[in-house]
């Protein structure tokens, strides 16, 4: 199998990277144009290896990626590639509707010409597949059942509403040009190499840093946590078995809320690193004002992947996250270069 994936230096992106190249022993050529999240220190496993090769390039630029999907001649094209931070899209939504809408766009144009030349026994192998997420559908109460995958569409913030008009183009290009894509729906993950910006690293270094650990309100909200490995598992099998025109949500099955999170982050700190005073991480824990139009809950409904591709995540959530905090814990390097803006230095990459 042949794969060009986009963000393939971010968190998830960099996770399917490895494993597709470790574990399926497949051909991957990843394009990231390295914003501030992404980072190559992430694919050192990977990094020399034939079987993958890197191109730092701005997916809008539509010439640069017909140029590239050309040369490399995929069998899968895995678009990963996104702003994704939704304080971010609140302060600065510009940048969100330009990569996820137009960056979207520009992929789609570059594959439907591509798809087009193709020979028929090349064509019935190909795959567009859209990675998106879990708040496209808006936000659920208490006692509403899981997202499904025909769940209307309410997204609430300017990051959730650029990823669902990107969800909604590679529709429409399926439909009208008849492209075959592949929609996948995750929910939150968490793991090594999480840039430290989102909820669980965020906490894990601050924490580490004897600073205060920030919940938005009362920390209610609830998610549904997904460890990144089950997800790059799942994200491989759609791109093998997966039908398509086809959307698959893939959760972990872990509701919990979030200062909960922050709580246990917490426990599993006391133990393994444990303050020099005594006292627990928890008294580090500061209540701040919410986020504006802040979803409550999101829960991911993974019947439809679980009966017709057979996956299910391995990891339960308290495994999962003390392997998370253990893998901070022994890769301070990796984050405490990123902290200090030493990560910018290690920026390489070749073009077309």
């Amino acid at each position: 199998m042949r794969v060009l994936v986009t963000g393939g230096a971010g968190f998830i992106g960099s996770a399917i990277v490895r494993h597709m190249v470790l574990e399926k022993q497949w051909t991957v050529s990843n394009v990231d144009c390295l914003t501030y999240s992404g980072n190559e220190r992430s694919l050192d496993l990977v990094n020399g290896l034939a079987e993958y090769s890197f191109h730092r390039h701005d997916i809008c630029d539509t010439g640069q990626m017909r140029a590239l999907v050309f040369e490399f001649r995929p069998d899968v094209i895995m678009h990963l590639a996104a702003e994704s931070h939704v304080d971010r899209s609140i302060d600065a939504p510009d940048v969100f509707m330009q990569t996820n809408i137009m960056g979207t766009y520009s992929l789609l144009v570059s594959a439907r010409a591509y798809y087009a030349q193709l020979p028929p026994e090349r064509k019935t192998k190909f795959r567009f597949h859209h990675v998106s997420t879990d708040e496209v559908f808006g936000e659920l109460h208490e006692g509403d059942p899981a997202f499904t995958e025909t769940h209307r569409y309410r997204p609430n913030s300017p990051y959730s509403a650029s990823k669902a008009a990107s969800d909604h183009l590679v529709v429409a290009w399926h439909r009208t040009y008849g492209l075959p894509t592949i929609i996948t729906n995750c929910s939150n993950n968490y793991g090594p190499y999480h840039f430290p910006e989102k909820l669980i690293p965020h906490m894990i270094v601050s924490a580490l840093n004897g600073a205060d650990l920030p919940v938005y309100g009362n920390g209610h909200q609830i998610r549904d946590w997904l460890f990144v490995e089950d997800h790059a598992r799942a994200l491989a099998l759609v791109a093998e078995r997966g039908k398509v025109g086809e959307t698959y949500n893939i959760g972990g099955l872990a509701e919990r809320r979030n200062i909960d999170v922050v709580c246990e982050i917490c426990s599993i700190l006391d133990e393994l690193r444990p303050l020099p005073d005594g006292k627990s991480y928890k008294s580090q824990i500061v209540h701040v004002v919410d986020r504006p139009g802040h979803d409550y809950r999101y829960a991911m409904d993974i019947n439809k992947i679980k009966s017709e591709l057979g996956w299910e995540p391995w990891e339960n959530f308290e495994t999962g996250l003390r392997k998370t905090v253990q893998w901070y814990l022994d890769n301070a390097h990796w984050w405490r270069a990123i902290l200090d803006g030493r990560y910018r230095l290690h920026r390489v990459g070749a073009g077309v």
